[in-house]
């Protein structure tokens, strides 16, 4: 599961998930936008799923429709918490060097 959540992170912010790479300091902005939209669009997404797990007019039998999410607004937070961190000290992000 962990391992899947890493590949979906790194695909929302465009960099192929590799045993050694960097951010440079420039590519940090993007990389925090579009990982904070997805945190927002998954948080939708848990509320209209928690909306219609809710609803009554569902039959006794029926199953709600399972949705897979990746609970981004849990998962991601310390990277994108390190993401801004390097942007405010205006420092690379590197690993596996």
């Amino acid at each position: 599961m962990l391992d899947d959540l890493t590949q979906v992170i790194f695909g929302i912010i465009n960099k192929p998930l590799e045993p050694r790479g960097i951010f440079l300091v420039e590519q940090l902005p993007l990389a925090i936008k579009n990982l904070e939209e997805a945190i927002e669009a998954d948080l939708e997404l848990k509320k209209q799923t928690s909306n219609a797990d809710s609803d009554t007019s569902r039959g006794k039998d029926e199953q709600p429709t399972p949705i897979k999410q990746y609970r981004l607004g849990q998962r991601a937070f310390p990277f994108l918490k390190l993401l801004k961190e390097a942007q405010i000290n205006k420092e690379p992000i590197t690993w596996g060097v």
